[in-house]
C-alpha cells in the first residue's frame, strides 16, 4: 500500500497549457502517472503532448473519471481552480501555486471540506508513491520504493534528505511536502494518522521547520497515537525572532515555533533503535543539528 496517490491515480493537470504545467504533465506522464487530461480555459478540444484538453474541470471529470487534480494556474486564479475542482468531483486536490493570499485559501479549504475533497499545499511540491505514481515536481529519479513514510514542510529538504534515504537503501511507501504557507491543506497530524494506518509503512521521517506550533502538535500526537519509529529534522536553527525565512509560514511569534521549541518537543517523538541509528548515522555527517526521538 501507500497513501493518497497510487496506481489507481487518474490525473488532471489545471493550467496544462502554461510552461510549468506543460513542463511537469509531461514529466509526470513519464514517470508512470496515468495524467488523463489537463484543462485550459478556451482550448478544449486540443491536446498537449497527446493529453486530451478540456475548458472546465466538469468536462474533464466527466470524460475521463478522474480523481485527483494538481494545479498549476496563476496565484490569482489559485483559489477558485482549487473550488472548481472539488465542485467537479475531484477527491485530491494538490495546489503547487504559490503566493496566493491567506484569505483566498481559508475560503477555498472550507469549500472543499464541505465537498469531501482533500487538500494538498498550496505552496508545496505534491507527493510521490515511488514506482506507482507521482503528482507534483519532484525529482522521481531520488526515490525508490520502500517502507519509510515521508512528512515535509520543505521541498527541497525532502529531496535532500530522501536522497540519503535511498542512497543508503531505505526506499520509501509515500513522500508528502505539505506546503509552508500559513494556512495548508493537509497537516502533519492527518499524515502521521494515514501512515500510521498504512501497511506497507515501517517508519516515517518528519521534516518541519520554524513557524507555528504543527511539530508541537505533531509530537503529542505521537506520543499519544504513532506505535511507528519516527525520527524528525527542524530546521530554523539559528532563525532570528520575529522575521520571515522563506517560506511564508516560517516566522516565529514569541516563543511558538522557534525550532528550539519545536525541537523540545520533538524529543518526545518514538524511534526504534534499528532506524535510530541507521538514521542518525545517514544524517550526522550532512546536518550537523537534527531533532530526533528517544530509544
Amino acid at each position: 500500500m501507500s497513501i493518497l496517490i497510487d496506481k489507481s491515480t487518474r490525473l488532471i493537470v489545471q493550467g496544462i497549457t502554461g510552461r510549468d504545467g506543460l513542463f511537469h504533465a509531461r514529466k509526470m506522464k513519464e514517470y508512470g502517472t496515468n495524467v488523463v487530461g489537463g484543462t485550459s480555459p478556451g482550448k478544449g478540444g486540443t491536446d498537449a503532448n497527446g493529453i486530451p484538453v478540456f475548458n472546465t474541470m466538469y468536462e474533464a471529470v466527466e470524460q475521463t473519471q478522474a480523481n485527483t487534480s494538481i494545479i498549476f494556474v496563476p496565484a490569482r486564479f489559485a483559489a477558485d481552480a482549487i473550488m472548481e475542482a472539488a465542485d467537479a468531483g475531484i477527491r485530491l486536490i494538490v495546489c503547487i501555486a504559490e503566493g496566493i493570499p491567506t484569505l483566498d485559501v481559508i475560503k477555498a479549504h472550507q469549500f472543499i471540506k464541505q465537498k469531501g475533497a482533500i487538500l494538498v499545499g498550496p505552496n508545496c511540491p505534491g507527493l510521490i508513491s515511488p514506482g506507482k505514481s507521482m503528482v507534483g515536481i519532484l525529482p522521481g529519479q531520488v526515490f525508490q520504493k520502500g517502507n519509510v513514510g515521508v512528512i515535509s514542510r520543505s521541498g527541497t529538504l525532502t529531496y535532500e534528505i530522501v536522497y540519503h534515504l535511498t542512497a543508503n537503501g531505505m526506499g520509501q511507501s509515500t513522500a508528502i511536502g505539505i506546503g509552508g504557507d500559513p494556512v495548508v491543506g493537509l497537516h502533519f497530524r492527518e499524515l502521521l494518522e494515514m501512515f500510521q494506518n498504512d501497511t506497507e509503512t515501517e517508519a516515517i521521517v518528519l521534516i518541519g521547520e520554524i513557524g507555528g506550533n504543527a511539530e508541537e502538535q505533531a509530537a503529542e500526537y505521537i506520543r499519544n497515537h504513532v506505535t511507528k519509529p519516527v525520527v524528525a529534522f527542524i530546521a530554523g536553527q539559528s532563525a532570528p525572532l520575529g522575521k520571515q525565512m522563506g517560506h511564508a509560514g516560517a516566522i516565529i511569534s514569541g516563543t511558538s515555533g522557534s525550532a528550539k521549541e519545536n525541537v523540545g518537543h520533538s524529543c518526545i517523538i518514538k524511534s526504534s533503535k534499528r532506524y535510530n541509528e541507521r538514521y542518525s548515522e545517514i544524517t550526522r555527517t550532512r546536518t550537523g543539528r537534527f531533532g530526533t526521538g528517544t530509544q
